[in-house]
């Protein structure tokens, strides 16, 4: 039975995470979901009060600076040492950043000699990144280089994003600024900074400001991963981003903005990726470990 780890976003917990999934979930049945709340109380990120009243809201690290994240990274460790072991990890926003830099991290100290992959390995086998990128600071702290233009690109991005979230509560309290038809995504139009279009999809020489030709070598995700972003999501661009970091992947527009749709087809298109990615993840596994000399889980003698 495949377990998956599941990282919530900045100002929410592990239950809102479970109640955001619980759609596509449903369409796993043999699949275990274990949903921890972040180690950080946190005010809620913007709407959340309004559709979660009275529910703790929790962040991941308290500030962005990368003692913090790689101290985040730890906690996931040890987490995973004591609950796992997990198949695969899935993630929201500020989970992806998590989740996206850590496995960053991994492979920059493993190319530095710093671990041993086979004593260290990452403590999941594929991942699911759900609306979320990697922070560009936590890509200056690796040493790769990170343009002022993707850092202004970004901050534009995250100020809409916090901007029409938080609509959600000006909603709440007056319903009558519903207007029929127009979801909470589809006032940004001219003001996104993307085209969602396959077909325009960026050169890798300039990915929203990141050119992952100069990047080196070592700088790559290489687990099986699934990435999931809406086409009216500001913060797009980030997951694209992110995307680009990964060698082996899946992805799925949901059309919407940053968030889960519920409906059948975008449920039942992430469960089938869910499937695919922990196929994909367990048929690697299987060629490491024959690869050191295990046959059907004993050493050939």
């Amino acid at each position: 039975m495949p377990r998956i780890l599941c990282l919530h976003g900045h100002g929410t917990s592990g239950s809102i995470f479970k109640t955001q999934t619980a759609s596509f979930r449903s369409k796993l049945p043999s699949y275990t979901f274990d949903f921890p709340s972040a180690p950080f109380p946190s005010k809620p990120s913007p709407g959340i009060e309004s559709i979660f009243p009275d529910i703790p809201t929790y962040t991941w690290y308290p500030e962005p600076t990368p003692s913090a994240l790689r101290a985040a990274h730890a906690w996931v460790r040890q987490y995973a040492r004591e609950n796992g072991p997990f198949d695969a990890v899935m993630c929201f926003s500020q989970g992806c950043s998590l989740i996206g830099s850590m496995a960053l991290y991994h492979a920059r100290d493993r190319h530095n000699g710093i671990i041993d992959v086979d004593v260290e390995p990452l403590p999941f086998h594929s991942a699911i990144f759900i609306c979320g990128g990697v922070p560009l600071w936590a890509l200056e702290d690796l040493g790769l280089p990170v343009p002022e233009r993707a850092h202004a690109l970004s901050k534009t991005t995250g100020t809409l994003l916090t901007s029409t979230a938080g609509k959600i509560t000006l909603f709440a309290r007056d319903v009558s600024q519903i207007q029929r038809g127009v979801g909470l995504w589809d006032g940004n139009g001219a003001h996104l900074l993307h085209d969602p279009d396959p077909a325009a999809r960026p050169a890798r020489s300039d990915v929203f400001g990141l050119d992952y030709t100069s990047f080196p070598e070592w700088a790559r995700i290489t687990i099986p991963t699934v990435h999931v972003y809406g086409a009216k999501d500001p913060r797009w661009p980030a997951g694209i981003q992110l995307a680009e970091f990964c060698a082996d992947r899946s992805e799925l527009d949901h059309g919407g903005g940053h968030d889960i749709p519920r409906s059948t087809w975008v449920a039942e298109g992430i469960a089938g990726l869910v499937v695919g990615v922990v196929a994909r993840s367990w048929e690697g596994e299987s060629e490491r470990t024959r690869g050191h000399g295990v046959v059907d889980g004993a050493r050939e003698g």
